[in-house]
């Protein structure tokens, strides 16, 4: 006798026939995986941020303000020992330069720490030290005084020649350092925050008279660390280590508002060499990170290159400039740069060079490989007419070198124009290299892989179809087909 199975048991026995059949053939679907793991590590960074950003519901039990701060040298004080109060109303500037002050003297004897306890430490700008720790507890908070008065003036960096805004003086960092070795600033993920809010308003109404400065500035040092920390609200570029040798950034957070924060670059590394940027999340007003070396005739007379750069790990945002850039102040020339395993969304581009007549100087080795682009207006971007200079005297017989260049693993989806390359007859794009590139379009235009005076070679099959200005290469890199139009150009902008 067959046995006859009640309709309710029958039912559920459908359904998991069903449920085991479905779910292999979803984790089997590529694009389903990819957006998984995506709103994973987006739900992740997410949470994060709100958790540290110091308001509103936090799903994570945050750890008391007890929290013991590690001992990183052979000696330790609190800014508590000099004075400060914590308050975000009394002046910590005279605390800050004491315990700097006083942590200079043990430089022989294998450094000192500063540590910041939480709350609201209010300061003008300060100076650190060699053989430094600076530690920042959690919920602590490092904020800039917004008088600009306040603020010291300097002289204009030598490779920008008078000055990046306004001929003259410019306006210093709030936290600044020049000629150290050996310093670190670190901490339980606490923030230095510019309070660039009124530097921002100042600037668009053109009420100020110097350059802005930037939030946290290291020049002319070596052996540098900022690591677990979270940097917002900057006046003008957060990070920017200036002609500085072995420098790490690990583990930080930058922030400002996507628009109307005008310059407020995450970290700009210029003429620096042997540098890693890495576990990073940077979301601002302009571009995430921009690697430069000087600006036209000023840039090329310093002569000092960034070279020797790796970038990997990020998760970066630009709704009005790029994600990763490479200049377009780069006079001094720029090398040895690899960008990999790095996420760009929600920006107006994703990865960018970006030079002009007179700048001079040159990028090249270059490899970008594992990048994933979600919703970007333009994917990969090489600009030659960014004409912006510091002044009429530029030589516009200074044309820059733009060669050896690589794109390999790059996908996404929600782009418009994947790829334009903007090479001119003066300064021609050599020896681009494509391989493994899948990216989903919105814009069914026929030309939205755009090229001009470039030279160069594809890999495979790479999807959009690639523009004609390219070598053909089967997957095993055996010619298939020769570029015979390396000159046309189908940039189109209004795309």
């Amino acid at each position: 006798m067959v046995e006859t199975l009640p309709v309710g048991r029958f039912q559920l026995q459908q359904q998991r026939l069903e449920l085991k059949r479905w779910i292999p053939a979803f984790l089997s679907s590529h694009k389903t995986l990819f957006v998984l793991l995506w709103i994973a590590a987006f739900g992740s960074v997410f949470f994060w941020q709100w958790n540290i950003g110091g308001s509103g519901f936090s799903i994570f039990a945050k750890v008391g303000p007890g929290r013991p701060m590690p001992k990183m040298r052979p000696f330790a004080f609190n800014l508590t020992d000099f004075g400060g109060v914590g308050d975000g109303v009394a002046d910590e500037t005279a605390a800050f330069e004491r315990a700097i002050l006083a942590i200079s003297k043990f430089g022989k004897r294998g450094g000192a720490q500063l540590n910041v306890p939480p709350g609201k430490w209010l300061t003008a700008p300060f100076n650190l030290t060699s053989h430094m720790t600076l530690f920042l507890a959690e919920d602590a908070e490092i904020l800039g005084i917004q008088d600009e008065k306040r603020w010291a003036l300097m002289p204009p960096l030598p490779s920008y020649g008078y000055g990046r805004e306004h001929n003259g003086s410019r306006y210093g960092s709030l936290i600044h350092g020049q000629n150290l070795r050996d310093l670190v600033i670190t901490g339980h993920n606490g923030t230095i925050n510019g309070q660039g809010q009124s530097w921002w308003k100042k600037y668009r109404q053109k009420l100020l008279n110097h350059s802005r400065g930037p939030l946290v500035q290291i020049m002319w040092s070596s052996d540098i660390v900022i690591s677990d920390i979270t940097l917002r609200d900057s006046p003008f570029w957060t990070f920017h280590p200036y002609d500085c040798k072995n420098v790490t950034v690990r583990n930080v957070t930058i922030l400002a508002p996507i628009f109307e924060a005008p310059n407020t670059d995450g970290i700009d590394p210029d003429s620096c060499e042997d540098m890693v940027i890495e576990d990073c999340y940077i979301s601002v007003g302009d571009d995430a990170v921009a690697i430069k070396s000087g600006w036209d005739q000023y840039g090329i007379a310093y002569g000092r290159p960034s070279r020797n750069i790796l970038i990997r790990n990020l998760i970066v945002r630009s709704m009005v400039s790029a994600g990763i850039s490479i200049g377009s102040e780069m006079s001094g020339g720029v090398s040895n740069v690899t960008v990999e395993n790095a996420v760009v969304w929600s920006s107006r581009r994703a990865v960018r060079i970006k030079t002009a007549v007179g700048r001079g100087g040159y990028v090249r080795d270059i490899t970008y490989r594992n990048l994933t682009f979600d919703n970007a207006r333009v994917g990969i971007v090489i600009k030659t007419d960014y004409n912006e200079h510091p002044d009429d005297d530029f030589d516009r017989k200074a044309l820059p070198i733009i060669r050896d260049i690589s794109f390999t693993e790059i996908h996404g989806h929600g782009v418009r124009v994947p790829v334009r390359i903007h090479g001119s007859e003066d300064i021609p794009i050599r020896n681009v290299t494509f391989r493994d590139i899948s990216i989903g379009i919105t814009c069914k235009k026929k030309h939205i892989f755009q090229c001009a005076f470039v030279e160069g070679r594809v890999i495979g099959t790479i999807f959009p179809a690639p523009c004609e200005n390219l070598d053909r290469y089967d997957e095993e890199e055996r010619l298939v087909k020769l570029s015979a139009a390396q000159n046309v150009t189908d940039i189109d902008y209004d795309i």
